[in-house]
């Protein structure tokens, strides 16, 4: 019974931990709401931005009438239609024909072998723009991204300001039932064990990096520097690797919070986010069961154990102390992603769900031999064979 408790309290003062470093580090991530970023950046730079669709013709109009009524006028937009089936291509279409001087179309009609889909046109796209436009800067988003007009100048701001190599904004999720709040508000907490973000700036903590496929903003010659997605063709989570990249390289890193600014609705329902992470979670640990297995006993640990400590009187105090400090965290991460804190106290079923989408994920992957995404299937094989590396 000794070890038992003397686990209840690590666990317990890890969470504490945790809270009082993310409740004074989160408070150091510039807000791009704040007055002194309505200004135009300094140099007015040029700016592409790539938005790669497939099947995409329910989100897409938005998306992209949102970029069109950007307020920055150094600004061009690179739409991909990768072989879509749907009205995607001809959305594209008729919006750059209505907006010649401001959107061009680009249409892939066959994937190459060795490259996943949303790389491939990315990579595609940026080729384009660097070699007809010449931006300064690249932007990469995904297709059902909402940009409040100032979006994109007041990242610019900051991006010129602190001469950043890549910027990130982080995006507010649209929350559309209970369920969504329930595993996005869970994400975002435990998002913090996984990176720190308000040391994404500092090049001595190169774990802590931050990639986020809303909203990538890079310097042009820093994305030649990388390799861009060229190099990192069969990355499934080609946004949290070009970012580790961008720490390991040396090259600045900077993030900002803009709550509202950058919006994006996840996906339908607790299952239609758990439908996405099956696709991810197996990728993040390299499609490598050891480390998920792992990865579930650690979950099982600091999600669950704190509520069956409950039950037991010489481990309650610690599980008292843990749960308050998931709690705090709820807090204090809403003030960016506007989750309600109140979603802590569905923190237990968040965890619950979250163990299945990771073991789901796992076995999934290994049962079909592969993943498929957005119509198309990628052998297990082919993307361990191409797992880049960091380096």
């Amino acid at each position: 019974m000794t070890a038992l408790k003397l686990l209840a309290w690590l666990i317990s003062l890890a969470w504490f931990w945790k809270a009082i470093t993310a409740a004074r580090g989160l408070r150091r991530i510039p807000n791009l709401l704040d007055p002194q970023f309505d200004l135009a950046p300094t140099g007015n730079p040029s700016i592409t931005v790539i938005v790669p669709a497939r099947n995409e013709a329910e989100a897409l109009p938005a998306s992209l009438t949102s970029l069109l009524q950007q307020d920055y006028p150094n600004l061009h937009i690179l739409a991909v239609d990768d072989r879509s089936t749907d009205a995607t291509a001809v959305i594209i279409d008729t919006l750059a024909a209505q907006h010649s001087d401001k959107l061009t179309a680009l249409h892939i009609t066959e994937l190459p072998a060795g490259w996943l889909g949303k790389t491939h046109a990315m990579a595609l796209a940026a080729r384009h723009a660097i070699a007809i436009h010449q931006p300064a800067y690249l932007l990469f988003t995904d297709a059902d991204i909402l940009f409040e007009p100032q979006a994109i100048r007041r990242s610019l701001v900051q991006a010129v300001a602190t001469q950043a190599d890549h910027f990130v904004t982080f995006p507010t999720p649209i929350l559309k039932t209970a369920g969504e709040g329930m595993l996005l508000g869970y994400l975002g907490v435990m998002g913090l064990w996984a990176t720190r973000p308000w040391l994404a700036s500092d090049p001595k903590a190169q774990r802590d990096s931050i990639g986020i496929g809303a909203f990538n903003l890079l310097r042009t010659p820093a994305y030649q520097q990388l390799g861009g997605f060229d190099d990192l063709r069969m990355e499934i989570l080609e946004d949290l690797f070009l970012a580790r990249r961008v720490k390991l390289a040396g090259l600045r890193q900077r993030v900002a919070i803009a709550p509202g600014m950058v919006s994006v609705h996840w996906a339908s329902g607790a299952l239609g986010v758990v439908n996405v992470m099956t696709k991810n979670l197996f990728a993040v640990f390299r499609f490598r069961i050891t480390l998920v297995l792992l990865a579930v006993l650690w979950l099982t640990l600091f999600c669950i154990g704190p509520i069956a400590f409950l039950a037991l009187p010489q481990t309650r105090i610690a599980a008292i102390i843990a749960l308050a400090s998931i709690a705090t965290l709820y807090v204090v991460s809403s003030r960016h992603s506007r989750i309600s804190p109140w979603y802590a106290a569905l923190f237990p079923a968040g965890a619950t769900l979250f163990l299945y989408s990771l073991l789901r994920s796992a076995v999934k992957t290994v049962r079909d031999g592969g993943v498929t995404w957005r119509g198309t299937f990628y052998s297990l094989a082919e993307l361990r064979k191409n797992m880049t590396p960091l380096r």
